[in-house]
């Protein structure tokens, strides 16, 4: 089995740039941020993917959305496996602020109708 970098970071054997540490939390910014503040949450406790066990899931949310509190648009996006585009198996929480023409396209359409899919 391969290490996990984000164990290594909690338990302090990997470097990170760290945002805001909780108890059950860290909050840190990934290795390639795709816009500024672009910013990871992660559970300290190895939970594979927000579907292994929903009560780490929900307290790494919650400090999501502690960490996001005010008016700035922003995505939350995490992922359940490869074919998701997960990469890293711990589950983590992408805090994306967003700014109009920020330049950051989702790659949400459906790929058998050709065409972005309308909120």
């Amino acid at each position: 089995m391969t290490p996990c970098v984000f164990c290594e970071i909690v338990a302090g054997q990997a470097p990170a740039t760290v945002v805001q540490e909780w108890d059950d939390a860290l909050a840190i910014v990934p290795l390639g941020p795709v816009v500024d503040g672009h910013t990871l949450v992660i559970p300290k406790q190895h939970v594979a993917d927000f579907g292994e066990n929903p009560e780490v899931s929900a307290a790494t949310m919650r400090r999501a959305a502690e960490l996001a509190a005010g008016e700035q648009p922003m995505n939350v996006i995490t992922s359940r496996g490869r074919e998701a585009t997960q990469s890293v198996f711990h589950l983590h929480l992408h805090l994306l602020p967003r700014a109009e023409n920020d330049g950051l396209a989702l790659p949400w359409y459906s790929g058998r109708q050709g065409k972005r899919r309308q909120h």
